[in-house]
């Protein structure tokens, strides 16, 4: 693996604290962009130099002394903005733990946001002007938030700057705390200090050879650790612009990415898995053919299981825009583990390892050389610094050996420091010891895996964590509200879990139906109230939803629900169901069905045609309604009616105007790309959370025909 240039020409090493980073960057290169912001992936709306994000960061800082916040936990809720970043750096400037999280959505619980703010009890939170007041009437309905104080940074005046202290910090100071995702609904705060980002940021900085040259270009949310610790600090690190956009604005459309990438001479960036796969399916021809990706030289993919098939076909989809094969780095890693445990070096294709599926199973592995069932698994590199992993026994707590699957482990100066007063989780997740050699502490990851050649490996998960589009869901969390969604549903009978399809994560529900409600069972109103409910409080879409019989569900001799059973049951259909619904395949028609007489009509026609994985389309409804004609309620109701039952694969007839999308199981991603479809067509700017707010047909158009109805009175 390759090792960087020698220390003594990379000065940020010896800076033990971010704050101390960044002033250093003030001293020597002030007036250099650090950040750029683009509006709607596309426009630059903000910037910032070092030396104006150590002002405003000042500034902040010198607000929160003030009120002697140093050590307290204060909530950032913040759209995607500069905003943001200035108010982290204000944290650190003040010796304040920040607590990154996205602000609440119209009509959000708060359920959420409510466990994050009692677990780190959290007295102040910090926002921007332009949704402030919208933050203040979401907390004035909820008791818990009644003592909460709320700040807009953006109009703290930068003339405070100058009355800033140096806070007494150091490499073990926290910085932040990254939420993870709790179990029923109890969120765990990762304690991540000043020393734990220094090593990251030199590990990463070793292995992807970043240089003043460098240009980062990202769309991931700053509250995650990659998007915060890879997008946004890694470019302070090194001393490099970082250009950045909403995960709205690649969503809606992610030739945005792209596009930026091509525009800026990106030489670094990062992704989920699943970003790679809409890039290869949501862009055309014509799009590709004015893309220029050679400037790239390292594009990570972790944050959720990384796919040798992605991983080919984007290759070989974006080759003729200079993507090179290298460019691909996979990765692992985990907020426990700050971010980055293993990586593949910049430059160096990643390797490759074919495996029986049987013995996959098994908890074995063995390369495969035949024609018989298998899965490719995708190296995720080296460790690197400090860091050391090894494979244990989840039960014995025993090194495995070289053939075996375990449980990762690790340990490094990367590992955190725990969770935030949780003593027993902290102690059951990061003080392990191995029994046969006595080595520790380590630091459990709940993910399997196997060493091969010294490279990681990813072959599952032990605690059926749930990974979709680079989110962690916990199934308790999702059972819990299943369960809690109609009457009809036996507590503690249910499982969350998911399953591959054609490539991509989808999640399946099995749970059983009290005994009274199984005689006159109405399978399509506890179903929907199932649906309605995931997407409410998970923002999830449901794969599949099984009503099993009453104590049929497979379980443990101590009651345990046993969600591997209720997986292989789903997949080899030998659950006892008395009721189920599945996502069904949209209706695929071949191109050559089409009759696209050219490329340039193919090209033409790109906004009416979904492509699907099988390089198949199919009609979008745009198709069948006159959009030149006058905008009425009717039309955007027939429009949205026919979008949902495309994208939702719901008949038509079966669409109540009045339901709420959620009863539908609309999912973050389909109301972001929907929001940006209404906005093309209708020519107005709309909040891409907007199907929060007006959530169902009927009262979306309402408001969309009189908007468009002002535009055209002062146009």
């Amino acid at each position: 693996m390759k090792t960087g240039v020698a220390t003594s020409q990379h000065p940020q090493e010896k800076f033990s604290t971010l704050v101390e980073l960044l002033r250093y960057r003030v001293q020597n290169q002030p007036d250099q962009t650090a950040y750029v912001f683009l509006r709607d992936g596309e426009t630059e709306e903000a910037s910032l130099t070092y030396s104006q994000l150590d002002q405003k960061a000042r500034a902040i800082a010198s607000y929160l002394q003030s009120r002697k916040a140093a050590g307290e936990r204060v909530l950032l809720l913040y759209p995607p903005s500069l905003d943001f970043i200035t108010a982290f750096f204000g944290c650190l400037y003040a010796n304040v733990i920040a607590v990154p999280v996205y602000p609440p959505k119209r009509n959000q619980t708060l359920s959420r946001l409510k466990a994050i703010a009692s677990d780190a009890q959290t007295k102040v939170s910090l926002t921007v002007s332009s949704i402030l007041e919208q933050i203040q009437s979401k907390f004035a309905q909820e008791p818990e938030f009644a003592d909460m104080q709320l700040l807009a940074t953006d109009n703290i005046p930068v003339s405070q700057a100058s009355d800033w202290q140096p806070a007494q910090i150091d490499r073990d100071t926290l910085a932040f705390l990254q939420y993870t995702s709790g179990s029923t609904g109890k969120p765990k705060g990762v304690m991540v200090s000043h020393g734990n980002l220094r090593q990251n940021s030199k590990y990463m900085q070793q292995i992807w050879e970043y240089d003043s040259q460098s240009v980062m270009v990202t769309w991931l949310p700053v509250f995650h650790d990659m998007g915060l610790i890879y997008g946004v600090l890694q470019p302070l690190y090194a001393g490099f612009p970082c250009y950045m956009m909403a995960p709205a604005s690649f969503i809606q459309k992610p030739i945005r990415w792209l596009q930026a990438i091509s525009r800026y001479k990106g030489t670094h960036t990062a992704a989920p898995n699943f970003a790679y796969e809409l890039c290869i399916h949501k862009t055309t021809t014509t799009e590709r053919d004015n893309l220029d990706l050679s400037s790239l030289q390292m594009a990570l993919n972790g944050a959720e299981p990384v796919r040798y098939s992605t991983i080919t076909k984007f290759t070989q989809t974006f080759k003729s825009c200079g993507f090179d094969p290298s460019t691909f780095c996979p990765g692992y890693g985990l907020a426990e583990g700050t971010l980055a445990v293993t990586a593949v070096p910049k430059q160096t294709l990643p390797n490759f390892c074919t495996v029986q599926a049987e013995a996959l199973a098994e908890k074995q592995v063995i390369e495969s050389t035949s024609d018989q069932e298998h899965q490719t698994l995708v190296s995720c590199g080296k460790p690197g610094i400090d860091t050391k992993i090894v494979i244990a026994n989840p039960e014995s707590f025993t090194k495995c050996a070289s053939q075996e699957i375990g449980e990762i482990w690790i340990s490094g100066s990367t590992v955190t420091q725990g969770y935030w007063q949780r003593a027993e989780a902290t102690k059951e997740t990061f003080k392990a010891y191995l029994q046969d050699t006595k080595e520790g502490p380590f630091l459990r990851t709940g993910d399997l895996g196997f060493i091969k050649d010294g490279e990681l490996f990813i072959a599952g998960r032990l605690k059926d964590l749930i990974i979709i589009r680079g989110s962690n869901h916990y199934p308790q969390d999702i059972e819990l509200t299943v369960e809690e969604s109609h009457p009809a549903l036996r507590p503690s009978c249910g499982a969350a879990f998911s399953v591959d399809v054609d490539g991509t994560e989808q999640l399946v529900i099995a749970q059983e139906v009290e005994r009274s409600y199984l005689r006159k069972l109405n399978t399509n109103e506890i179903i929907g109230a199932i649906r309605k409910a995931v997407s409410q409080k998970h923002y999830l879409q449901v794969y599949a939803v099984l009503l099993l019989k009453t104590a049929s569900i497979p379980k443990t001799s101590s009651g345990k629900i046993q969600r591997s059973a209720c997986r292989s049951g789903f997949l080899d259909k030998n659950l006892d169901v008395v009721g189920d619904w599945i996502l069904e395949n949209p209706q695929q028609i071949d191109l050559e069905q089409l009759q696209v007489e050219s490329e340039s009509s193919w090209e033409n026609t790109k906004d009416s045609i979904y492509k699907n994985t099988e390089n198949k389309v199919i009609l979008s409804t745009k198709n069948n309604i006159d959009l030149s004609s006058p905008i009425t309620k009717e039309k955007i109701q027939t429009w949205l009616v026919s979008h949902l039952s495309l994208n939702l694969h719901i008949q038509p007839h079966d669409l109540d105007t009045t339901e709420s999308f959620a009863y539908y199981g609309m999912d973050s991603n389909l109301a972001t790309s929907t929001v940006y479809e209404l906005t093309e067509w209708l020519k107005c700017d709309l909040d891409p959370t907007l199907l929060w707010e007006y959530p169902t047909i009927e009262s979306l158009a309402e408001y969309l025909v009189e908007q468009h109805q002002q535009l055209q009175t002062v146009s």
